[in-house]
């Protein structure tokens, strides 16, 4: 079974997020894909990281970029692990039939968004019925994690 972490978003986004998530995987020496949406949003969080924060830099690319297999990075809109990564990122709703590919699957969620929040909660619902192995986060009042279950 997989391991899959559900991060409640209340107090900040996932442009504010998502890097700092992505900047731990690569202090690890792991790869990651981060599954959106849409090909738009893709795009938009593709541009996102290359700009997020000027003493920062994260290696990506998407399908535009090509060359997945050299992208520590990959940012799509379909369910697919073409650079063999080790971590998932589900975004905006996104799921996935390829949980067992990755180490960690991390479902990232806008609490703040009444309709992401009950989807939410159906998938984690859904995969614990599934016999994964999930934890849920959610923001501290000062930044930062904190385990809740």
């Amino acid at each position: 079974m997989a391991t899959i972490w559900f991060y409640h978003l209340q107090r900040s986004g996932l442009e504010d997020e998502l890097p700092k998530l992505l900047e731990k995987v690569q202090e690890r020496g792991k790869r990651a894909v981060v599954m959106a949406g849409s090909p738009e949003r893709v795009e938009a969080l593709t541009q996102h990281l290359w700009s997020y924060r000027d003493d920062s830099f994260l290696p990506h690319g998407n399908a535009k970029d090509g060359n997945p297999a050299e992208q520590p990075i990959w940012l799509t809109e379909t369910d697919e692990n073409p650079n063999e990564a080790a971590y998932l990122f589900l975004t905006d709703g996104a799921v996935s039939e390829k949980l067992e590919e990755y180490e960690r699957c991390h479902d990232m969620f806008d609490g703040r968004d009444q309709e992401a929040l009950t989807a939410a909660r159906a998938r984690w619902k859904a995969l614990k019925a599934a016999g994964h192995e999930l934890a849920y986060w959610r923001q501290k009042e000062q930044g930062g994690w904190e385990k809740a279950a």
